[in-house]
């Protein structure tokens, strides 16, 4: 156990780093002012609590959960932010029978600030996926779609900015190449850009914009055995990004990885598994210049 503690603490002195300008600029001017982000991934419409008899992960999960859990949060901290990285729709009856309307609404309803696109969220066709988005009182940020050619184009955000505590927050989303996973029918006009080189002009304007903490929501997916493009593979050729918030792969992360990126500075990934049985944490103190992170059970 104190093995444990001695190489979290020391992982975390590591992820400060990455963030030590920006307590550094704010602590003076912020003092006493905390930023909590909160964030999922590839939640997969399960709405409802995963069975009393699920072998994994009896009764974890749900939305009803989640919600209580997020608004607990926000009544213990002044400010927070909810993100979300893609693949909301596709996996229980809901989605089926709803369509991905009941999934936008309750997102709206537990007030997430910004998600970016999966895979599957693709699967009842761009046609579909507007028609859910009306219900989404949040944006979507996805840079490395190109959507001008088709009903999307200027319903996808490339990214956003959000203000919380006085410090500026740069999102922008990052997506998987599609050839293979959905059918072509389903995405069709879309243009896929490099992800690094998108990344690098997203994280480079918003840093230009004047951002203190830049955020990448990726569905890249954490790490492959060949040389596909992954989390870890964009951590390490990009710079000027912060954080970055993966889905895809159904990562459970107990604690962030830390990657080195193209300039030798600390970036932090983080993901939180599947279905919604966790929430990822992660907390910026500004008056105390200090950093931590956790995945919070969802039960």
């Amino acid at each position: 156990m104190k093995r444990r503690k001695f190489i979290l603490n020391t992982t975390l002195s590591i992820i400060a780093m990455s963030f030590s300008p920006l307590l550094k600029a704010a602590s003076s001017s912020k003092k006493g002012k905390k930023i909590t982000i909160l964030h999922t991934n590839d939640t997969h419409s399960n709405i409802d609590p995963f069975p009393a008899n699920h072998p994994k992960f009896p009764g974890m999960g749900g939305v009803a959960k989640r919600a209580a859990l997020i608004e607990k949060i926000r009544k213990e901290e002044e400010n927070v932010v909810l993100l979300d990285s893609g693949d909301i729709f596709q996996g229980t009856p809901y989605f089926n029978t709803f369509k991905g309307e009941l999934e936008m609404k309750l997102m709206s309803y537990m007030a997430y600030d910004a998600a970016t696109m999966g895979n599957h969220d693709f699967d009842i066709g761009l046609d579909g996926f507007l028609n859910a988005k009306q219900y989404a009182e949040f944006p979507f940020v996805c840079s490395n779609y190109d959507f001008d050619k088709t009903i999307l184009t200027g319903k996808i955000q490339k990214n956003c900015i959000i203000k919380r505590g006085g410090i500026r927050i740069g999102i922008f989303g990052i997506g998987i190449a599609l050839e293979g996973l959905i059918s072509k029918d389903n995405c069709a006009n879309v243009i896929y850009l490099d992800p690094i080189k998108t990344a690098n002009e997203q994280a480079d304007e918003l840093k230009k914009a004047g951002c203190d903490l830049i955020i990448c929501l990726s569905h890249l997916g954490y790490v492959y055995q060949d040389d596909q493009i992954s989390d870890k593979v964009l951590a390490e050729k990009t710079k000027n990004i912060h954080l970055i918030l993966g889905g895809h792969t159904h990562t459970f992360l107990p604690e962030p990885t830390i990657i080195n990126n193209s300039e030798n500075q600390p970036v932090m990934i983080n993901q939180t598994g599947w279905g919604g049985i966790n929430l990822g944490r992660i907390d910026i103190d500004l008056e105390n210049r200090l950093f931590g992170s956790k995945l919070i059970e969802v039960k």
